[in-house]
Order: C-alpha cells, then sequence, then structure tokens
C-alpha cells in the first residue's frame, strides 16, 4: 500500500464517517471558515465522537479548517472540539501561527494558494515561516473561500513550495481539483507527501462514499 498521506475534507455527515471507518484516510478535516461544508462546533464534537469509535490501528487525525481566527476563537472552539490538526488557510503571519503552536500545543498547517499568474516572490514569503510550521497545504486560489474551489493549479508553481517544505522537513501537501481521475497523474508528476481532496469526492455537494473509496484506491493503491 501506497505511503502518500490522504486527507479527506469537508466532512459533514455522520453517516458518511461511518461508511468510512474501514478506508486506509490518514487526515479528516472539519471546515470551520465560512463555506458551504462549514460545520458547528456541535457538529464537529458528534463527528469526532465517531470517529473516536474506530478501532482500526490507524486511525485518521481530525483537522480544523480555519481563515484568519483569531486567537480568542481559535481557544473557544478548541475547549469543546479537541482537533490535532489546525490548518490556517487565510493570510495568517508567521508570528500568528508560532503563538496558536505554543498556546494550544496543536500542530500548525499552513495553506499557501496558488494563482496561474503567479508573479510574487514565493520564497521570500516562505522565509518567513522558517521553523513555525509542521505542514504545508498546496491548493487553488480562490477569492470567495480561500481554497475548496475544485479547480487545479499549474502543478509546474509547485516547486519552490515543494522544495522549502523538504528543506523545514515537513509534510507536503497538495489540493485543489483533484478526483480519482487524475489523482494518480498528480502523484506521478510531483511526488507529493500527501493529497487532499473535498469536492472531488462529491456528488451534487454531498459526500459520495463511492467516489470516497475510489480516490482512496487510487492514492493507496488498494
Amino acid at each position: 500500500m501506497s505511503d502518500v498521506i490522504l486527507k479527506i475534507c469537508g466532512l459533514q455527515s455522520v453517516e458518511v464517517l461511518k461508511s468510512m471507518i474501514n478506508l486506509p484516510i490518514d487526515y479528516l478535516g472539519f471546515v470551520f471558515a465560512k463555506s458551504k461544508r462549514q460545520v458547528t462546533s456541535s457538529q464537529a464534537v458528534e463527528l469526532l465522537s465517531v470517529l473516536s469509535e474506530w478501532t482500526s490501528s490507524h486511525n485518521p487525525e481530525s483537522v480544523g479548517v480555519f481563515v484568519n481566527p483569531t486567537i480568542e476563537e481559535l481557544q473557544s472552539l478548541l475547549a469543546e472540539v479537541p482537533l490535532d490538526v489546525l490548518q490556517l488557510h487565510g493570510s495568517e503571519s508567521p508570528e500568528f501561527c508560532r503563538e496558536a503552536s505554543e498556546l494550544f500545543g496543536i500542530k500548525i498547517y499552513k495553506a499557501f494558494s496558488v494563482r496561474d499568474d503567479e508573479s510574487i516572490h514565493v520564497e521570500e514569503i516562505l522565509e518567513r515561516y522558517n521553523g513555525v510550521l509542521d505542514g504545508m497545504l498546496l491548493d487553488t486560489y480562490d477569492p470567495h473561500y480561500g481554497g475548496g474551489s475544485g479547480v487545479t493549479f499549474r502543478w509546474n508553481l509547485a516547486a519552490p513550495y515543494q522544495t522549502w517544505a523538504k528543506n523545514q522537513v515537513i509534510p507536503f501537501l497538495v489540493a485543489g481539483g483533484l478526483h480519482a481521475g487524475n489523482v494518480g497523474e498528480l502523484i506521478n508528476t510531483l511526488a507529493p507527501d500527501g493529497v487532499d481532496v473535498s469536492s472531488g469526492v462529491e456528488s451534487d455537494g454531498v459526500k459520495d462514499i463511492t467516489k470516497i473509496t475510489a480516490f482512496v484506491e487510487r492514492v493507496k493503491g488498494i
């Protein structure tokens, strides 16, 4: 079985989560930012209670997805929802990431959005995060939600991000428009540490266990 890290994001349904119990998934993402996949803290508690019942040898870690939260908002939510990872999908500064890590003792993954008209000095931006992050996620730029657009970016733009993550010795995950039909090509092209999918395993905006299973099979080679 492949050791590519697999993250399924945007879970909302207890029934779907129960149907995934035997699949080799590494991370399950719950969106707390404004989104059609947003969950409340009470919904997240219910979903995590289902996750805690899994008895496989490798239970997924829970990831909370946020866009520009305040420390107070994180503190309030984490008091109710025992997440394993914070995925910050906005313009959170290195100082904010460091403060959240130190205050909550939790892994911090930072998402960076790639625009097809990329002209910024990526290396200069990333250098500010040296020694701060526990993981990186690369996604397609979306002006409304910061990510989750269901659109791929030009994979050749990933190189400086991937190099930086490798030098930081942190996992490098790729998202953005992935589905069972193209994730194999992405893995062969970029060889990322992991992949992240949301809309690509949905039908009519709802997580589809058939599509989830097909995606898992492509990634893990089961």
